[in-house]
């Protein structure tokens, strides 16, 4: 598996490692059943803490992504359409909420604010 860590991220290290991960799940790069490093050799193969890596599973583990199985080790989760569907909507209501942000910080309208958004979507509807 070909995670890249950035120490100088403002993203937590464990954030980086399950989003990869994620990413890759919800792409298809990798599949449902499909065995994942162990924490141990990950943790070895990035060069961070085994407490960094099993913080990065339990989070994914916890949003369904994947599977641990005692002894067996750990497993991309079986897909399903509800569980990626939360996801996403996870992951949206968080780029939202740093939207939010940035345009309270730039004193942008409400109505601004829809305008924007409006013509974004009309552009991504109209494939330009």
């Amino acid at each position: 598996m070909n995670l890249i860590i950035e120490n100088m991220s403002s993203e937590p290290l464990y954030g980086q490692i399950a989003r990869q991960i994620r990413e890759a799940i919800l792409s298809g790069k990798l599949h449902s059943g499909e065995p994942l490093p162990s924490i141990r050799h990950l943790a070895k193969e990035l060069q961070v803490s085994i407490i960094t890596t099993k913080r990065a599973y339990e989070e994914l583990e916890r949003e369904g992504f994947i599977q641990s199985a005692q002894g067996k080790g750990t497993f991309v989760a079986p897909a399903t359409t509800q569980r990626l569907k939360e996801a996403a909507m996870s992951r949206m209501e968080q780029s939202l909420s740093q939207v939010i942000q940035m345009a309270h910080t730039i004193d942008l309208s409400w109505e601004e604010f829809q305008e924007m958004i409006l013509l974004l979507w009309d552009m991504e509807e109209s494939g330009g």
